[in-house]
């Protein structure tokens, strides 16, 4: 924690990021992220205002000391993308700060951030999705590793899993039902159905792998027999999509956003798909929309003759 705050603040900073991981079931890394963002900020204050401020202060701020500390960060590099994201937690501190003390935030929270051009997901092709899943197997160095690596990006393509939902699944999913109950980010739940792809392809890491896999504990595993690393799926994809020819965006990540994206060029649902990634907002799920028309105008320009 910077030296820069103020006892109060730390303490109230402490209160709402253990207000966020217990009511809103927020991932640990992200309340880290949350702690940066809004430690950088109050940082900023402390030296824009000579020093530490007390909570009525905080609650006091307009929108003028929110555009200093922005330009501030866009100053020393921070991306518009990154700023945006920075701007949400100090926003949310500010919002759950005026709550709680019982002042009005209206004023900094009207303070408006950075434009940026969200990035659109960068999936493959169905082809390109079928050659990493048949290759993907080639240089592991046991059969039951290959088959661990092959279950779990089948589980990623064939599920539209992320790759920590995949993870930490646990060995009561050693024989995949109809239907996965997914936790996903903040906790939420929701109902994932199971190709038979994926079963089969679970179903053969289960049988070669030389290690119990009690209902508690994480049905993938290491090599040594911990708890299966996402770094070693990354690596394993990324030897895979070099032998391929396939480009750097070719990551774990990418075969969710395949499962998507492959989905909605069949005729899928977008609300449908929405609650098969566990999507909190719909905007979210609509970036595939736009992957969808930016392919078929490529297709329709590589295919339309030129005058």
């Amino acid at each position: 924690m910077s030296l820069a705050l103020s006892p109060a603040e730390r303490d109230a900073l402490e209160a709402w990021i253990a207000h966020l991981g217990a009511l809103k079931g927020r991932a640990p890394n992200t309340l880290a992220a949350y702690r940066r963002d809004v430690t950088g900020f109050l940082d900023f204050l402390a030296c824009h205002r000579g020093g530490p401020m007390g909570l009525g202060q905080l609650a006091d701020l307009g929108p003028t000391e929110l555009r200093a500390w922005m330009a501030h960060e866009r100053g020393r590099g921070l991306s518009a993308r990154s700023l945006a994201r920075a701007l949400s937690s100090v926003k949310g501190f500010l919002r759950w700060l005026s709550d709680r003390e019982g002042t009005e935030a209206t004023a900094a929270l009207s303070a408006r951030g950075p434009k940026y051009r969200r990035k659109l997901p960068r999936p493959l092709s169905e082809d390109a999705a079928r050659a990493v899943i048949a290759s993907l197997g080639d240089d592991a160095r046991e059969d039951w590793i290959a088959a661990r690596d092959i279950a779990v990006v089948t589980l990623l393509y064939g599920c539209g899993l992320r790759i920590s939902e995949a993870l930490s699944l646990t060995g009561a999913e050693a024989r995949l039902p109809d239907t996965l109950r997914i936790r996903g980010k903040g906790g939420k739940e929701r109902m994932v159905p199971v190709l038979p792809a994926a079963k089969a392809a679970v179903a053969r890491y289960v049988a070669l792998c030389p290690y119990d896999l009690p209902a508690p504990e994480p049905l993938f595993r290491g090599a040594r027999g911990g708890a299966l690393s996402p770094r070693l799926i990354a690596k394993a994809m990324e030897q895979t999509r070099m032998k391929l020819g396939l480009p750097a965006t070719a990551t774990p990540h990418a075969m969710r956003h395949s499962f998507a994206t492959h989905l909605l060029s069949a005729g899928g649902d977008l609300r449908a798909i929405q609650e098969l990634l566990g999507h909190a907002s719909l905007s979210t799920t609509q970036a595939y929309t736009a992957v969808d028309a930016a392919r078929l105008m490529e297709v329709y320009e590589a295919a339309h003759p030129r005058a």
